[in-house]
């Protein structure tokens, strides 16, 4: 079982779900390089653990689930190269084959944000803010922050976002399809972990198959698109869980999914 090597991470496992925690509440859980490369090592495990089929992403603390990168890193790199080719998280998050459940707990600013885009289902506290602030800086997100949101709260929205910098509500975040629900503190984690339940009870090669799917739906156009789901239907179709779950339903039975 992973367990994170480092405290500013916390890694748990239970029924097939893993939790992932940014340990950083006093600096409102800023991404450090150490936290970076843990963050990587546990994505890597999670997605070769049979024992993990769904991820829940979350923040410690009750003020933010994230606030992007630790910015006084940012001094430490000696040229503008050298930070074009620094170790993204983003791209760590988005290599997790796993669904992934982001369940925010408060401010969701700049890497932060750009981190929940990476996921695949967003649950927000009623209290969270969403915010793309690097413009007051000087900068633009560079962790897929426009393509995420022009995707998510469609071009003009995600425009008003980059442009002032400043951030929207949690109420103003599921009315633009940024988040999929608003839930209270109390419960933003028991939620979390209810959908997370359902979905590892689904065949996990299943639910692998339909994360590649959604991802390959944003880069291909309709015909190519759909060409590419009948195919991975086909990859599905062919699998012992498969076969499991038609025999299930003549049945009149639930599944014993295998991951085969």
């Amino acid at each position: 079982m992973p367990e994170s090597r480092i405290t500013e991470i916390t890694f748990e496992k239970d029924n097939f779900v893993a939790t992932i925690t940014l340990n950083r509440p006093q600096k409102l859980n800023a991404i450090t390089t150490e936290m970076s490369v843990e963050l990587a090592r546990l994505v890597t495990e999670c997605n070769s653990d049979t024992e993990v089929r769904v991820v829940i992403l979350t923040g410690a603390g009750t003020k933010a689930f994230c606030a992007g990168s630790d910015v006084r890193e940012l001094d430490t790199y000696n040229t503008a190269w050298a930070f074009r080719n620094r170790f993204e998280y983003c791209d760590v998050i988005r290599a997790l084959r796993k669904p992934m459940i982001c369940a925010i707990n408060g401010y969701c600013l700049g890497g932060g944000l750009e981190l929940a885009l990476a996921g695949d289902i967003r649950l927000a506290v009623d209290s969270a803010q969403f915010g793309a602030p690097e413009i007051k800086l000087g900068w633009i997100g560079g962790g897929g922050m426009a393509f995420g949101l022009t995707h998510t709260v469609g071009p003009s929205n995600a425009a008003l976002m980059l442009f002032t910098g400043d951030p929207i509500s949690a109420t103003q975040a599921l009315a633009w399809g940024l988040v999929s629900e608003l839930v209270s503190a109390e419960r933003l984690l028991a939620r979390a972990r209810q959908i997370a339940g359902i979905i590892a009870q689904r065949p996990p090669i299943a639910a692998e198959t339909a994360k590649i799917n959604l991802r390959a739906a944003y880069a291909m156009f309709r015909e190519e698109a759909i060409r590419y789901e009948r195919d991975l239907q086909t990859i599905c179709f062919a699998t012992e869980d498969a076969t499991e779950g038609r025999n299930a339903f003549k049945e009149k039975r639930s599944g014993i999914f295998q991951g085969k």
